[in-house]
């Protein structure tokens, strides 16, 4: 097909035909058994995932010994018990024409639960990043049986009738921490320079290739660069890779990052262009002969292809994107690509749910992913007329879903277009494609026969005369007006009015409120050449995380911009020439304020609630109708309300 014609040419390694080059890599789900076995819940995500038509499937990381779990449920081959439910996994993968592979893994010393239990082990005995603990040092005979373990784990998987194993050595995980200098400080034969330290990862290549033969694939993922002081760069380690191949890998997934690299690059935010990280996956071609995967962000499977045409990759890993709409692919092929769904890389349903949460995956904006043992595939019993209140995230996808279910659904938007607060999140830097998904998801809810009537605002005489047997409250949120003296003075404007170019910037800018808002607010004035801002926030930490992906960059541009953030302040008064401010107690003036912008949070707009319950009609209030909160909360509370009716 033209623009997929090299994306969609099979590959062959090894003895095994791999039909086409859409990689769908392994992905954390946290949803196996307690036991680390293979649940129904895991099937029905996983086969979702590969109705998508990707040639090369990689399930989530597999654990080869006992003490090598992330967590007591980590889907597991370390012991002959698991290789009926990993059966399952192969099943399912070749009912629908993929290969499959899975990922072999030791955390090693990534694990709260062994670093608290004093089980986790390493390289050196040197700190995580993340969890501040150390590990205990690993002895000659604790490496030993682990290089074994792979081994072993990868035999049962062949006998589960797996194509290929991978092997993790990347993203902080053991293989790296032998690989890098800041977790490495050994001095015997597995310490040293990099050529020396990359000794474990080879043992452990040839121990899978002994237990499982000489035609069976063996993929090697490893971050080719690993993204923080004192790491090792892809210079040091492209020399090496010939030597991982030499061992035994027949495919190199070439990652980047680590544990350690600052705003979880490994799960890229949005700041990131689709295939940034392909110049990695290039220096590993020009040194091998071996199929490479390339990664980064991909969303766009005619971007792939024409990476793969410039010989970036062979293939291409679609992490992310297959969470998001897994029909990608299908769509693409189909001539249908304008119907996809893009994935805004916001993390909140995906590794950040589940690394900062420890909850299982789900997607912000599919709100199938991680239910599809619960997601509704049948029409409703009964067609009810359905009236949705508000065209925002969480009432477009409850009207969606609605007449998904075969309901008579009527959505009301009193602005002149759909989105809610999502349009003025689309105008922060970075996040067109937030835009995107409105437009996208009001053409999904108007194929799936949603009539919408904009401009309109819904009173109780509309609701009574029109008779709607279910609504669906999803009015959203207006921003609150803090108890502020002078905030109705000239050079006050709201969050809102800033965003939307209503109120120009000049001189020096105060903004009120430091949560996402507050920040994205900061960053738009920033991006409009402001060079001069404070930003005053009550609370005594940044409410925005550094750990979140998205968090980090605007906390990083922030910084580079040279603007300064006051945190535990409340400001009491505004005044044409001051804003005076209480930090602890103490008051003090902020002077030569030109502007003040107040981000101070959204109340809910729910003003129907009141009558709805009084005249008994069934409803839901879903979204920021409720409180205000992340996109994820608001689909997954629309999408809940349309499957309850």
């Amino acid at each position: 097909m033209k623009g997929l014609e090299h994306l969609l040419q099979p590959i062959k390694v090894k003895n095994l035909t791999i039909p086409n080059r859409v990689v769908l890599p392994p992905m954390g789900t946290v949803l196996t058994n307690s036991d680390g076995s293979v649940s129904e819940r895991l099937l029905a995500f996983f086969e979702r995932r590969v109705k998508s038509g990707a040639g090369f499937v990689i399930n989530e990381i597999t654990s080869v010994h006992p003490k090598g779990s992330s967590f007591p449920g980590e889907l597991a081959a370390f012991d002959d018990r698991y290789i009926p439910g990993l059966r399952k996994m192969v099943e399912v993968a070749h009912r629908h024409g993929s290969k499959i592979a899975a990922q072999l893994h030791h955390v090693g010393r990534e694990s709260s639960i062994l670093l608290d239990s004093g089980e986790a082990m390493g390289p050196s005995a040197i700190p995580s990043y993340v969890y501040g603990k150390a590990p205990r040092e690993m002895t000659l005979d604790d490496i030993a049986e682990v290089v074994d373990s792979f081994g072993k784990a990868a035999a049962r998987l062949r006998e589960a009738g797996y194509d290929a194993v991978e092997i993790h050595g990347a993203h902080g995980y053991l293989l790296c921490q032998f690989l890098s200098a800041n977790s490495n400080k050994r001095t015997d034969e597995y310490g040293g320079d990099l050529r020396q330290r990359a000794r474990f990862v080879i043992e452990v290549l040839q121990s899978v290739r002994r237990a499982v033969g000489d035609d069976f694939p063996i993929s090697l993922r490893l971050s080719v660069e690993e993204m923080i002081k004192g790491g090792y760069t892809a210079d040091e380690m492209v020399p090496i890779i010939p030597e991982f191949v030499k061992a035994g890998a027949d495919i190199i997934h070439a990652s980047f990052g680590t544990h350690g690299t600052p705003g979880g690059l490994t799960s890229a935010p949005i700041e990131y262009e689709p295939g940034f990280a392909m110049h990695l996956a290039r220096r590993v071609k020009e040194v091998v002969d071996v199929p490479v995967i390339g990664v980064g962000r991909f969303t766009d499977p005619f971007v792939a292809n024409e990476c793969i045409a410039r010989g970036d990759a062979d293939m291409i890993a679609f992490g992310r994107q297959h969470l998001a709409d897994p029909d990608f692919l299908i769509n693409a092929i189909n001539g249908k690509p304008h119907e996809t769904i893009e994935c805004l890389a916001c993390n909140q349903g995906c590794i950040e749910r589940e690394m900062l949460e420890g909850r299982r995956i789900r997607c912000a904006i599919n709100p199938e992913t991680g239910m599809e043992l619960r997601y509704p595939t049948k029409p409703a019993e009964k067609s009810r007329v359905v009236w949705v209140i508000g065209g925002g995230p969480a009432g477009l996808t409850a009207a969606h879903e609605s007449a998904r279910l075969g309901h008579q659904v009527t959505l009301f938007e009193m602005d002149a277009q759909t989105g809610g607060q999502v349009n003025l999140a689309a105008k922060a830097p970075f996040k067109e494609a937030y835009r995107r998904w409105i437009e996208k998801l009001t053409a999904k809810a108007e194929r799936a026969g949603v009539t919408f009537r904009l401009n309109t605002r819904v009173t109780p005489e509309m609701i009574a005369g029109g008779n709607p047997e279910v609504v669906i409250l999803a009015t959203g949120a207006e921003e609150a007006v803090p108890p502020i003296t002078g905030i109705d003075l000239p050079h006050v404007c709201f969050a809102r009015q800033a965003i939307n170019g209503e109120v120009p910037f000049h001189g020096k800018v105060l903004v009120v409120g430091g949560g996402l808002v507050g920040m994205e607010v900061a960053d738009y004035c920033r991006e409009q050449g402001c060079t001069d801002l404070l930003l005053v926030e009550e609370m005594p930490e940044s409410p925005v995380s550094k750990a979140a992906s998205h968090g980090y960059m605007l906390h990083k541009r922030f910084r580079q911009a040279g603007y300064q953030l006051i945190l535990g302040a409340r400001v009491k008064e505004i005044t044409p020439d001051g804003v005076l401010i209480s930090v602890g107690g103490d008051e003090q003036w902020l002077t030569g304020i030109d502007q003040v912008i107040i981000a101070t949070g959204t109340k809910p707009r729910n003003e129907l609630k009141d009558f709805l319950e009084e005249k008994g009609i069934t409803h839901h209030i879903v979204g920021d109708a409720v409180q205000g909160r992340r996109i994820i909360e608001a689909v997954e509370e629309g999408a809940r309300a349309a499957w309850s009716i």
